[in-house]
């Protein structure tokens, strides 16, 4: 099930990016131990009185070009409004009300969305009585906050989350996979969402970026039921924001959101760029299962070692997608296209394979015995007791002595053995250290 999205929007230098990062608190400063992870800033993931959501800092967003000012607020605004549930309207306490504000605040009101408007740089009681003009805005009572003391946030997420769109099932029962193609414009999505279907289900074109909307499309191949979900139809003329590299990883999102599995769609012809790497970088945060689907396999000039040495640009590349299979297709030609959908199954049935616990335990006791943990300050580590606690994608929880002495590199070592025993290709695994209640060391 997706979560509902949240969108900061406003015009520079009011506080969007703090904003941002109270909301998405220490989830962003997370950093992965495994390298290649390339990151950015623009979306992170918020929660409040146990509601998960997505949040957009538009503050993010990097905007080329001239009228900067203008350009970008508008740009902000139209990303919000096409990727928002509710929108967080900020502005500034100190400046009042311009004619930027004004500007953002038209567009919104055309948007028909839920808007919560926030007045930041409320650092004191002697700033409150600067809210009250902001009402000539036209989105109701103003809510005060500082980004920079914390003030306020408790009460403008309680305002978001009675807005967010009530939750609803997931339409798609168990037994049906849904994946979802992703990747930066025109490295032939839509393409191979038709090749899929052998229909064309989807508008084709050379431009890059003419894709706008996710649609989920159900069919059945040999007694097994899919749903693709792909971004798809033309976008709407006179639109400037797509021009912005990130707009793709933000329509990524809420693919990578809904689906079991996720095809990272590569241009075999073009290689491989950082923008790749971002989307990529969100679906294995995300938990999902991860092909790898290098397209346009037909028009690469190639010898009898070309798809070998390819093969070792994506691992040197995405060296965190070490589990991720890799699938060498032709949208165009459908060359290789029969092997993707086998490779899907296969990696969804990992993605939530549940290993029994006694036999989970005997991997894991050979492990250490083949290879016990380096002690640290005279101290070792010891693992009494592993079990599978979830699945989509599998966490395993080992009860140790002192969760502090599990080593990055002996982590690492314990998913490989985990890896090699059960299989797990294609899908990330979780590994959580916790300390034994009953241990007094």
């Amino acid at each position: 099930m997706a979560r509902p999205v949240l969108a900061i929007v406003g015009r520079p230098n009011v506080g969007k990016s703090t904003i941002f990062n109270r909301i998405v608190g220490d989830r962003l400063a997370i950093v992965e131990d495994k390298p290649g992870v390339t990151r950015d800033r623009l979306y992170g993931v918020g929660e409040w009185l146990n509601t998960s959501f997505s949040v957009i800092d538009t503050g993010g967003i990097e905007i080329d070009g001239e009228d900067a000012i203008l350009k970008s607020v508008r740009i902000q605004a139209e990303l919000a409004i096409e990727e928002a549930d509710v929108i967080v309207f900020m502005v500034d306490a100190k400046a009042g009300v311009t004619p930027s504000d004004e500007e953002v605040a038209q567009l919104l009101f055309r948007s028909k969305k839920p808007i919560v408007l926030a007045v930041n740089k409320v650092d004191n009681l002697a700033r409150q009585d600067d809210i009250y003009e902001f009402y000539s805005l036209g989105f109701g009572d103003p809510i005060g906050i500082s980004g920079s003391h914390g003030i306020g946030i408790g009460d403008l997420l309680e305002a978001v989350c009675t807005l967010f769109p009530d939750k609803k099932d997931d339409e798609y029962g168990e037994e049906v996979v849904k994946f979802a193609l992703i990747g930066r414009p025109n490295v032939g999505k839509s393409s191979m969402t038709n090749a899929i279907l052998g229909e064309e289900r989807v508008i084709v074109s050379d431009v890059a970026g003419t894709t706008r909307d996710a649609i989920d499309t159900p069919f059945e191949r040999d007694g097994q039921k899919f749903v693709i979900i792909d971004t798809a139809g033309m976008r709407k003329r006179g639109k400037v924001y797509e021009n912005t590299e990130k707009y793709s990883v933000m329509r990524a999102m809420k693919a990578i959101e809904r689906a079991d599995v996720v095809l990272v769609v590569i241009d075999g012809q073009e290689g491989i760029i950082d923008q790749d790497k971002h989307i990529a970088g969100y679906a294995h945060e995300a938990g999902k299962a991860i092909v790898i689907v290098v397209n346009k396999w037909d028009i690469v000039d190639k010898d009898d070692k070309t798809m070998q040495h390819f093969t070792q640009t994506i691992r040197d590349h995405f060296l965190f997608l070490s589990y991720a299979p890799i699938v060498f297709v032709s949208a165009k030609t459908t060359q290789r296209l029969h092997k993707l959908l086998p490779v899907i199954v296969q990696v969804a049935e990992n993605h939530a394979l549940r290993v029994q616990t006694h036999l989970l335990n005997d991997v894991v006791s050979d492990a250490v015995a083949y290879n016990p943990p380096p002690t640290d300050k005279g101290k070792r580590l010891r693992i009494n007791y592993v079990t599978q606690v979830a699945v989509k994608p599998p966490v395993f929880v080992l009860f140790v002595n002192e969760p502090e002495l599990m080593h990055f590199s002996y982590e690492r070592y314990l998913d490989n053995k985990i890896r090699a025993a059960f299989g797990f290709e294609g899908t990330p695994i979780r590994i959580l250290s916790r300390r034994k209640s009953s241990d007094k060391e």
